[in-house]
């Protein structure tokens, strides 16, 4: 079965929006995952010193296919060093895994399945 982690900020780091929502969303996007047979896993960041840490230790708990790494870090041009920091862990800690990119929450799935 193949596998994805999909890698994205914590929405209750994100001011003045309610996070509940989002969160529901990423929650149904990562079963989507099961319903195309794929194993799926999500880490959530913050950006300060728990990203590092966070992020290898997910890349590090089992062999990955592919690497999903969401817009709120992509996009955010704040958050350029943690989408940066983000890229260069992956490619250090997963060299194996294809990296992917949403468009969306909605799209992860999309985004795997173009490397697997």
């Amino acid at each position: 079965m193949p596998s994805v982690l999909v890698v994205g900020y914590d929405p209750h780091a994100i001011p003045g929006i309610d996070p509940d929502p989002l969160r529901q969303a990423l929650d149904a996007e990562l079963a989507r995952f099961g319903e195309h047979g794929v194993d799926a896993a999500m880490t959530l960041m913050v950006f300060d010193e728990t990203a590092e840490p966070t992020l290898i230790a997910s890349l590090t708990s089992r062999p990955w296919d592919v690497v999903v790494v969401g817009g709120g870090i992509r996009k955010a041009e704040p958050l350029l060093p943690l989408f940066e920091l983000t890229v260069n862990l992956i490619r250090r800690h997963a060299p194996r895994a294809a990296i992917a990119f949403n468009t969306s929450g909605g799209d992860s799935v999309e985004a795997a399945q173009r490397w697997l």
